[in-house]
């Protein structure tokens, strides 16, 4: 893990909050001027500790109402299956994060469709697309959690 000090971790936990702000107004809330904080900003980037900024939407505004967590049981544990199963899962934009376990589930994906029609869909689509020993939907009810802020510790020590 990179080392940062206090003024790096509060660049990066205040873009995880709200990445639209301004250098100013970021500058403004690290206690820096506006080209040092600048700086800072391009070389988290460039060191790849920062790695995109992007706006968090809705999916149920957006017509993306269902949320099906699949795990998934690896038919065998070659290496060509995984590049076969990596490949198959590029195919898919439905599967919005993709996770290799440790334990009896070898991959966890977190799929988000329309509506159990576009589900159905994208299980055919994927189970015919790469052999799988076993395959098991966990539909989601409600979000009660969603974060996307990692807990950075911006205390002063």
């Amino acid at each position: 893990m990179a080392e940062l000090d206090l003024i790096d971790r509060k660049i990066v936990a205040s873009l995880m909050q709200d990445a639209s702000l301004s250098v100013a107004r970021l500058a403004e809330r690290v206690g820096l001027s506006q080209t040092p904080c600048w700086k800072r900003i391009q070389r988290l980037e460039s060191t790849g500790i920062i790695t995109g900024r992007v706006a968090r939407v809705d999916p149920v505004k957006l017509g993306l109402g269902l949320t099906v967590f699949v795990a998934v049981e690896a038919a065998d544990h070659s290496a060509d299956w995984r590049e076969h199963f990596q490949t198959e899962l590029a195919r898919h934009p439905e599967i919005i994060e993709a996770h290799r376990l440790a334990g009896p589930t070898d991959y966890l994906l977190r799929v988000v469709v329309k509506d159990m029609p576009a589900f159905d869909d994208f299980y055919r689509r994927l189970t015919s697309g790469v052999p799988m020993r076993n395959v098991t939907s966990h539909f989601a009810m409600e979000p009660v959690k969603n974060e996307n802020v990692l807990p950075i510790d911006t205390r002063n020590h």
